[in-house]
């Protein structure tokens, strides 16, 4: 019975998929006598340690939407589920393999997630992969078995936040994604027609002006 565990090498954005996907690098070690692996059908949960970094304090104002006030994070400062990503290793016959980890991301901010890495301007980001699945091999009688990847199986990695920012400027270029209900958007698209703005942006800054004269 094949007995494996996970490391990540690394990180980098994937520049040929149509939405933003971040390829986690993977070497999958088997402990003990290497047995004949057929496939391995992969399957991660990714989470972000929030706890296990420091916060300047310019982002620590930013997060304030998710977590709070800072006087409170001892209270509120909690992991975070970031994604699942799923992936089918092919077979290998040493000790070791190496594969590409496809982790979808979104720049959706009513996404906790989103808001969190938004938030932070440089380090890294702290993530625990909690690894499943199952795994496809050659017994010593050259059967085909199967066994189950355990939920114990984990590795820790640090993202560079950079590696993110990286990731949305190349599919968001000095843009930020923003999703509205369909009577938000009408009444905006009205405002803007009525005052003759020729785009969403002058729009925005339009109504952020009126409401700032308002107050005044």
């Amino acid at each position: 019975m094949p007995e494996l565990n996970f490391t990540v090498l690394g990180a980098a954005p994937d520049a040929y998929t149509a939405a933003p996907t971040l390829n986690l690098a993977l070497r999958i070690h088997q402990r003990g006598r290497p047995v004949p692996i057929q496939s391995v059908a992969l399957q991660c949960q990714i989470r972000i340690e929030t706890t296990r970094r420091h916060y300047a304090p310019a982002e620590q104002a930013r997060l304030s939407d998710l977590f709070g006030e800072p006087s409170r994070w001892s209270q509120t400062l909690r992991s975070l589920l970031w994604t699942h990503a799923t992936v089918v290793v092919p077979g290998f016959s040493g000790d070791c393999t190496e594969v590409n980890l496809p982790i979808p991301c979104s720049f959706d901010f009513n996404l906790a997630a989103t808001k969190y890495f938004h938030g932070l301007e440089q380090g890294v980001v702290p993530l625990v992969l909690l690894y499943s699945g199952s795994v496809f091999y050659r017994d010593d009688d050259g059967a085909l078995a199967m066994d189950l990847i355990s939920w114990s199986e984990e590795a820790r990695y640090a993202l560079p936040v950079q590696v993110w920012k990286d990731l949305m400027d190349l599919y968001y270029p000095n843009q930020s994604w923003l999703c509205v209900n369909r009577q938000v958007f009408d009444a905006l698209y009205e405002y803007k027609r009525r005052h003759g703005h020729p785009g969403f942006d002058e729009a925005l800054l339009g109504l952020l002006a009126d409401l700032k004269r308002a107050a005044s």
